[in-house]
């Protein structure tokens, strides 16, 4: 059974990061954070501290989210995953 705790905002992941990430990702971010921890519906999203990883309602909003931040990676203090609800 896995275990994961927080509830991550945008602010906190950026600096977690150590990055900023790009105006229409923080747009995007800041208008469908779900605050749930569980059953994260298609187009929102929650990010975990422990471990550091953002959790999409689907597929296409992983994969959004996915190709904003990959140009960033090489730049990230610490990785971050992305996972997909166990909804989709």
């Amino acid at each position: 059974m896995a275990i994961y705790l927080g509830n991550l905002s945008v602010t906190e992941m950026q600096a977690r990061t150590g990055v900023t990430f790009p105006a229409e990702l923080l747009t995007y971010l800041n208008e469908n954070r779900w605050e749930k921890a569980s059953n994260v519906p298609k187009g929102k999203w929650h990010c975990f501290d422990i471990p550091f990883m953002l959790i999409a309602g689907d597929m296409d909003t992983a994969q959004m989210i996915y190709d904003h931040l990959k140009p960033l990676t090489k730049s990230f203090k610490q990785p971050m995953q992305i996972g997909i609800s166990d909804l989709a």
